[in-house]
């Protein structure tokens, strides 16, 4: 634990420090994002936070490669050089949308570009776990296309449900420390591939410092915005970290009750609200015959704030939700028991009871009913 501790320590102060010094820098060079009908700030913030993210990444990784504890890691393995590859080919695609808006084909093809450099180095899915069926082993050359569609998924994924301050950053730094403890209990166990140099557990608790660092400037009201450039790199991130467990373990270390969760399903779980809002918002657009890339204000945090929720309650709303999620996947991996759905299941009632009963709420409502009312008597003869 104590390498950990201190790659956390190193990534949280790199982020934290240096976020200020982005954010000036960021002001100078114009990149600043102005308030329009489809965003919900107040006022012109400037983005670029994922440039301070980046730093505090590549801090993260230059301390582990002195820590004799991952000397393991970087010995005769290619997956590191890929994951700051991937993750400089995404972070260098989202700067560039975030000085000048990007058109969403030259944005996927930074993804897919991205992810294939994962692929190429050792990062990729192998094996895949139907649910209540059996382990598909895959080949390469499918093993290639979902390790990059798991990539773009992912991007995708923390892109759309960072609509509002401190809720990306929250929900992935929720994420990614539970996704370390996942992958601190499969290394314990012995069942990651080559587990004594499973670099997995290590890229989550940087994942984690980053956005330990970066909140402090971008909870609400934030002080900079990570961009596309921080909101992508977060996505390949976790994107990498999870197919290293999920994409290459050919075993369940779940209880009964969670017998037919393959390690893969575990960030869907955890990642749970982001991958529920992008699902979501692809069917809706669908429905209306949009483009899955078109803008729109109905994710999930803008019907919390719609419903009445302020800003940092709708956020606190969906870190709640992520972290009982989490807590749902790891019990049983924790506990060796799969009965402990009942007080998460009481958590997650707890939630939404609040969500729709919040005094705020009811006088939304009330208001509304009000307006309604009114506009039915102006109607009448």
């Amino acid at each position: 634990m104590g390498g950990y501790l201190v790659v956390l320590a190193v990534a949280v102060g790199t982020t934290l420090a240096t976020t200020p010094v982005v954010r000036r820098i960021a002001i100078r060079a114009g990149a600043v994002q102005t308030p329009d009908e489809r965003r919900v700030h107040e006022r012109p913030t400037p983005v670029l936070g994922g440039f301070a993210m980046y730093l505090g990444f590549l801090a993260g990784m230059a301390t582990a490669t002195q820590v004799s504890q991952f000397d393991p890691v970087f010995s005769g393995n290619s997956e590191p050089l890929a994951i700051v590859l991937g993750a400089t080919v995404i972070f260098l695609v989202g700067v560039v949308d975030d000085l000048r808006e990007v058109s969403p084909p030259a944005k996927m093809s930074g993804q897919v570009l991205a992810g294939s450099t994962l692929a190429f180095l050792g990062v990729t899915m192998l094996f895949f776990r139907v649910p209540f069926g059996g382990i598909i082993s895959l080949s390469p050359d499918m093993a290639f296309f979902l390790t990059v569609l798991w990539v773009v998924g992912m991007v995708t994924a923390v892109n759309w449900v960072d609509g509002l301050d401190g809720l990306a950053a929250g929900i992935v730094g929720i994420a990614a420390g539970a996704f370390a403890l996942y992958g601190d209990r499969l290394f314990d166990k012995g069942l990651l591939p080559n587990d004594s140099n499973s670099i997995s557990p290590l890229l989550a608790v940087i994942v984690l410092g980053i956005c330990l660092g970066f909140l402090p400037w971008n909870f609400h009201p934030a002080k900079i915005f990570m961009g596309e450039s921080g909101a992508s790199l977060l996505g390949l991130l976790m994107a990498a970290s999870t197919l290293l467990v999920g994409g290459q373990t050919a075993e369940s270390v779940s209880g009964s009750t969670y017998f037919f969760f393959a390690p893969l399903f575990i960030p869907i779980v955890i990642l749970g609200v982001p991958i529920f809002d992008t699902a979501f918002a692809i069917v809706r657009r669908a429905s209306k015959r949009q483009s899955a890339a078109k803008a729109d204000r109905d994710h999930l945090h803008h019907r919390l704030q719609r419903l009445g929720h302020g800003h940092r309650r709708s956020v606190l709303i969906l870190w709640a939700w992520t972290a009982s999620l989490s807590g749902l996947a790891l019990w049983p991996v924790y506990s060796n028991r799969g009965n402990g759905l009942v007080p998460f299941a009481l958590a997650a009632l707890a939630i939404a009871l609040y969500t729709v009963l919040h005094p705020e709420v009811r006088r939304a409502r009330a208001e509304q009913l009000e307006l309604d009312l009114g506009r039915e008597a102006n109607l009448r003869p």
